[in-house]
């Protein structure tokens, strides 16, 4: 988008902002899914190519069970506790497929980690620009059955007064990341730098709602001078809280954006914390039996909590960060959630931020691994000078799945038809002595976290080819797993409401592919 009609975008579009920030503060019942309106131009396109896929399973066994989890494939962004990014369920192979949407807000709205209850039901935490919803939804219609209003993030009042919304685009705090527990509650943190623990339940007369149950204040340990509507020149500083995680022994573990790594102890409420000073965490964090595996912007860490919860570093590996923050980066360093993976439990894999090229990193992760011996290669992936990832790996057995998403920041980024390129698949060895490219893709997908079905052997992206005629047309893509060929891909909708802006891919239980998009969310499934 040429420059003064960006201007001119990111002016009507704050001004909508203000708007809604004061017309949408009261509460919202439960209703009935509205459609996401598409933009011109979805008539001038294909709606569906490629032909129905044969569910061929993936051999392997999946992540262990984490114990305080509910089961893998429906308690968080990245699936399960090792950030593997797999589904056990089969999703769509392609068989007339439709697609279902909800519209949460009239600006943004966008839904990223979804999550499902025991029944099913879809958990999931919708951004708005008047705070954050933690929402119940009907996995089939997408009705709302329940909401809870979390609140603003600090982030969203610096956009809307500055009229700079990569702020936004690049704060992944405020229960973004969540997961869900193995009683089917809600553990995120929120931006007031609390843990909140909610449950969902219905009432006698039918209807659900939202219970916090637990509420652990972290603002005794991190710094929270944030801007805010009563507070719009704040003096001091303020640290958002990332993400958190269990760990095996049922600590909550969470860390910050300026590099804080702590624990809440959920039967003494006792917090504890370090600080890695002059690093930035701003990516989810995976759990396995031998620690916590945790990458800021300067390198990977492997953590363990001494018998008081303190967080304790059990070895650190620097990676090359590169010069400067590339566009598709959230900052100068890793985009990605660490990977636990390997046959034998033994890996784990990142990205780096190289100037040039990107590179897969693949590690050995035992606490007496020599320095010499732990970096197991890495691989330059993607273009020259147009080569990095904010999304999470995608990793079984000993393969690992990466997409490309140099040039890609925002919904403004790549409007009027431009897009970006590349997806590849990177297998470790089986003797570990290193890494080999299995196959590379020309599919593009901008900014999606991937998802592979293990059930089917098909691996889900977000698309968007580019278009001549200027339509930002958005398409759910299924990749065979082995080929990296594409099998099949389905319109969600066109235009920048469909944009997914960072949000995962999730495959339901019912064999329903979910997509977070900028106004929402989209579902598809099979009807055939």
């Amino acid at each position: 988008m040429p420059p003064p009609f960006r201007r001119a975008f990111t002016r009507v579009l704050a001004l909508t902002l203000a708007v809604a920030s004061v017309t949408l503060l009261g509460p919202v019942a439960p209703a009935a899914a509205t459609e996401i309106p598409r933009a011109p131009g979805h008539r001038l396109i294909a709606d569906h190519q490629g032909a129905p896929a044969t569910a061929s399973p993936v051999p392997g066994e999946a992540p262990p069970q984490h114990p305080y989890l509910a089961p893998n494939g429906r308690s968080g962004m990245h699936a399960d506790a090792a950030g593997s990014g797999t589904h056990p369920y089969s999703g769509p192979l392609g068989r007339n497929p439709e697609v279902v949407s909800e519209k949460i807000a009239p600006v943004g709205g966008e839904c990223a980690t979804a999550t499902f209850d025991t029944a099913g039901r879809l958990i999931t935490v919708c951004g708005t620009f008047t705070g954050f919803l933690l929402k119940l939804l009907d996995p089939r219609t997408l009705d709302t059955l329940a909401e809870y209003k979390l609140p603003q993030r600090s982030s969203t009042v610096e956009a809307i007064t500055t009229l700079d919304f990569a702020k936004i685009s690049k704060d992944a705090s405020g229960g973004a990341y969540f997961y869900l527990d193995d009683q089917d509650r809600v553990v995120l943190a929120d931006s007031r730098q609390h843990v909140l623990r909610i449950g969902h339940r219905q009432n006698a007369d039918g209807r659900w709602g939202f219970v916090v149950e637990d509420d652990w204040d972290l603002t005794g340990q991190v710094p929270h001078d944030c801007v805010s509507w009563t507070n719009p020149f704040p003096s001091g500083t303020c640290d958002p809280v990332t993400s958190v995680m269990p760990d095996r022994q049922g600590r909550i573990w969470w860390v910050t954006r300026l590099g804080r790594v702590g624990t809440v102890d959920p039967e003494t409420s006792v917090i504890r914390s370090v600080r890695l000073a002059g690093e930035e965490i701003q990516n989810s964090f995976s759990v396995a039996r031998d620690g916590v595996s945790i990458v800021s912007d300067h390198a990977l860490y492997s953590f363990t909590a001494d018998p008081d919860g303190t967080p304790r570093i059990q070895w650190r590996q620097a990676y090359d960060r590169g010069t400067g923050t590339k566009p598709g980066s959230v900052n100068q360093g890793s985009g990605t959630t660490p990977d636990l993976f390997g046959t034998g439990e033994e890996y784990v894999a990142i990205t780096d931020h190289a100037d040039d090229r990107m590179n897969v990193l693949v590690y050995r992760r035992g606490v007496d691994v020599p320095a010499d011996r732990r970096l197991v290669c890495s691989v330059p992936v993607f273009g020259h000078g147009r080569s990095t990832t904010d999304n999470s790996l995608i990793s079984w057995g000993n393969s690992l799945v990466a997409e490309n998403n140099y040039g890609y920041e925002n919904p403004t980024s790549l409007l009027l038809g431009r897009s970006v390129v590349g997806v590849t698949r990177i297998d470790v060895r089986p003797d570990g002595s290193g890494c080999d490219t299995v196959w590379e893709s020309a599919v593009r997908s901008p900014s999606t976290v991937p998802k592979l079905s293990t059930a089917n052997g098909l691996v889900y992206f977000y698309e968007k080819e580019p278009n001549v005629l200027g339509i930002d047309a958005w398409y759910l893509t299924a990749v065979d797993f082995r080929t990296g060929d594409r099998r099949w891909r389905k319109l969600t909708g066109t235009g920048p409401a469909y944009d997914n802006n960072w949000a995962p891919i999730t495959i339901g239980p019912d064999g329903t592919a979910y997509a977070g998009v900028f106004n929402g969310i989209v579902a598809v499934r099979d009807t055939g």
